[in-house]
């Protein structure tokens, strides 16, 4: 057993897999990575399982100390990290001696790194999944749900594992301009003319009210002119508009239902690209119908099958 000792961490550090499935009958949310593509090629540079657990770095101010010999990889935003003196780039494995520490400092490019080892970081399932939920205690090192804490020690089994760097054609794109693709929902009809066009044709700048739960997006006001709704399941990426008018995306820690009409979804590729995303940040949406945004998820995914 490898095991890695926690000299530094924020409460934005968070062990996290592929997050729960089948339980939102029982009230409990998703959790899981927000950048769900880093997060696969992290593991991917390992030959793991891509769901396999790993550590959710948010804006840096983390910090670990091998205890022996560690292999581990790497991958999603720039956060400034360092092994001692010597930085290093995401998008590849790398060996951490005994003594030797991995830090991270602050965003360079992006919001979120994370950090795999071979087999994925040790923790109990709970409800299939160690993704960490705050608000519901569920998941992280302890199964109750709390953030990686200074002096934790993170440990894992596996022993396999390369040294894999990421070409500049599998390096996941952090390119802002490019707009969020959304799947239009049930209500869009519903949504003044004048409200339809400013979606489309207008940036939106990142709120800093963000978390694991959402994301609002301040700009012109929208008018939903359609009648009240009645409360029901929300899915990843969903747009709420509450009565502000000013929409919030649904992330990975979001409630399980909902009564305010929604615009659509972000489709999952958008919502890795949006999880990189600093407050402040201008970000643009763009329709897309659902077979074409399958048609993309699929072709993205078979990046992934030269193991």
């Amino acid at each position: 057993m490898s095991r890695l000792l926690i000299e530094a961490s924020t409460p934005l550090c968070l062990l996290q897999d592929a997050g729960r499935f089948g339980v939102r009958h029982l009230g409990v949310t998703q959790g899981g990575a927000l950048d769900w593509v880093s997060m696969s090629w992290a593991n991917w540079l390992l030959g793991n399982s891509l769901d396999a657990p790993v550590v959710e770095i948010t804006l840096g101010g983390f910090t670990v100390q091998a205890e022996g010999y560690c292999l581990l990889a790497l991958a999603g935003a720039d956060l400034g990290a360092y092994v001692d003196e010597r930085a290093i780039s995401p998008g590849r494995s790398f060996i951490l001696q005994k003594g030797q520490r991995l830090r991270f400092t602050q965003p360079f490019s992006g919001a979120r790194a994370y950090l795999a080892a071979p087999g994925g970081f040790d923790a109990p399932q709970v409800l299939g999944s160690c993704a960490t939920v705050g608000r519901e205690e569920l998941g992280g090192l302890d199964g109750f749900g709390r953030a990686l804490a200074e002096g934790a020690q993170l440990t894992y089994s596996g022993t396999g594992g390369a040294m894999r760097e990421l070409s500049a054609g599998q390096l996941p794109t952090q390119d802002a301009k490019a707009p969020l693709e959304v799947i239009l929902g049930a209500q869009i009809g519903q949504f003044g003319g004048q409200s339809l066009f400013d979606v489309f044709n207008s940036e939106w700048t990142l709120d800093s009210r963000a978390d694991r739960m959402g994301m609002r997006l301040l700009g012109t006001p929208l008018e939903y002119q359609g009648p009240s709704l009645i409360s029901e399941g929300i899915p990843l990426g969903a747009i709420q508009v509450p009565p502000d008018g000013q929409p919030i995306v649904l992330l990975n820690d979001r409630q399980t239902i909902g009564g305010y009409p929604r615009l659509g979804a972000l489709t999952p590729l958008a919502l890795a690209r949006l999880a990189q995303c600093l407050p402040g940040e201008k970000v643009r949406l763009a329709p897309v119908v659902q077979e074409t945004a399958h048609r993309q998820q699929v072709e993205y995914l078979r990046r992934f099958m030269d193991r």
